[in-house]
């Protein structure tokens, strides 16, 4: 009897404890449902019942009412969709390969709960977006000027198509870049073959236009040439035939003066004769009418 009266305590204590700690974890989840971290990167939505209440966007702790307002969680981070690659054809009927990526961000996090409610839907959204587009600048361009494309201008001209069709889902496209445009593999070569070709023709056709331009302005500078030679020729033949008669005028007049003409006379035999005794023969044979004799006669 005194047994059983010790054991009553024992369990009473026991379960004292047991309440306790059942008391201690309701506590915990009610502070734990009534507060919500929102992280650096992130955007934190209040639901109640279904609707959003509000759209933390600043990282800290904020309060909710518990087990009636729930919590959804949002990137706020840059986020990348691959797409699947996809045959485009170009305006003229050529079919190519067009393997892609868009970069793109939530912006509007009400309005992207509302109208997609899930990154997986607006994925998809995506990817029907820009193959569309990327469809339709494609079917709006040659061949050649796809492949000239891959400079990042084809990219751009996607981007441009989309335009601002995004935003009423509460997204911001940053950006469309392909990662792999060609085509496919059964035809590739025939068409840079075509490719080459064409742009030997096109180097064959600069080559003659320069040629022909070349010779175009050797003609013309040879022209030109001819012309200042013959000016510059007849200028001096005008200058030459000036001089000479300048220095027939000035000889007449020196011969003029009967006191300067015998000196002149004596002057002009000395430099004949000077141009006579050039070279191994310095013999000269005058006969005695000659000028350069009577002056020597004179001289006696």
């Amino acid at each position: 009897m005194g047994e059983t009266l010790e054991r009553y305590p024992k369990k009473s204590k026991t379960g004292r404890y047991v309440v306790l700690a059942i008391l201690v974890i309701l506590v915990f989840v009610l502070v734990d449902s009534c507060f919500v971290i929102t992280e650096q990167d992130e955007h934190t939505l209040i639901k109640q019942f279904g609707k959003v209440e509000r759209v933390i966007s600043k990282p800290g702790v904020n309060f909710k009412l518990p087990f009636i307002q729930t919590v959804d969680k949002l990137p706020q981070s840059i986020l990348i969709y691959d797409l699947r690659p996809s045959d485009v054809i170009t305006m003229d009927k050529k079919t190519m390969v067009c393997d892609c990526y868009t970069l793109w961000r939530i912006t509007d996090p009400q309005l992207f709960i509302q109208t997609l409610n899930s990154i997986s839907y607006a994925e998809e959204r995506i990817n029907t977006t820009v193959y569309n587009s990327l469809k339709n600048v494609i079917s709006s361009l040659m061949q050649e000027e796809v492949i000239r494309g891959r400079d990042g201008s084809l990219s751009t001209k996607i981007r441009d198509n989309i335009g601002t069709s995004m935003e009423k889902f509460g997204i911001d496209l940053i950006s469309v870049e392909t990662k792999h445009l060609d085509l496919p593999s059964d035809n590739k070569n025939a068409v840079y073959e075509r490719m080459i070709s064409e742009r030997n023709n096109i180097a064959a056709q600069y080559t003659a236009e320069g040629d022909a331009e070349a010779t175009k302005i050797r003609t013309q500078t040879d022209n030109e040439v001819t012309i200042s030679l013959s000016e510059a020729n007849a200028k001096a033949e005008e200058l030459i035939a000036e001089g000479e008669a300048e220095y027939m005028r000035i000889l007449s007049a020196v011969y003029a003066d009967e006191s300067r003409a015998d000196f002149y006379t004596f002057v002009r035999s000395l430099d004949a004769a000077k141009i006579s005794l050039r070279g191994k023969n310095k013999t000269v044979i005058l006969s005695e009418d000659s000028p350069m004799a009577q002056i020597f006669q004179s001289l006696k």
